[in-house]
């Protein structure tokens, strides 16, 4: 069984270009809505990205729309905390591919952490 993680160093989610996430309106807040789009720098991203450290320069303050949490999923999309699990490991498999390349070193390290497990790996079947 997969069990969603961060991968360090990916930063796939940091991309934030608004043009690839036009619902935004409809999970954001009109004041989250505004901040998400004041964080949209060169190339659609995060201006609080590190792309040569690839981490996160505000990770401990980031903001609530940036967070894989129970209570932030269920208030934002609606996703119930027992499917919290599923619903981020596609999207981050969505993500990762949108931004690197379904073959990227970013997607083999993702499916690798997830499906880790008692010290194997076990890497899903391509579709």
């Amino acid at each position: 069984m997969a069990t969603w993680q961060c991968v360090k160093q990916c930063g796939a989610c940091c991309h934030l270009d608004p043009t690839d996430r036009p619902e935004l309106e409809e999970y954001l807040s009109p004041e989250e809505l505004e901040l998400y789009l004041s964080m949209v720098g060169e190339g659609g991203w995060c201006i609080n990205y590190d792309r040569e450290l690839r981490e996160c320069k505000i990770y401990q303050n980031r903001p609530r729309f940036c967070r894989v949490e129970a209570e932030v999923f269920v208030d934002m999309y609606g996703i119930e905390a027992q499917d919290l699990n599923d619903f981020a490991i596609e999207c981050c498999n969505q993500q990762i591919e949108g931004v690197y390349g379904l073959r990227s070193l970013e997607m083999i390290r993702f499916n690798q952490a997830i499906f880790e497990e008692d010290g194997q790996v076990r890497i899903p079947h391509e579709k």
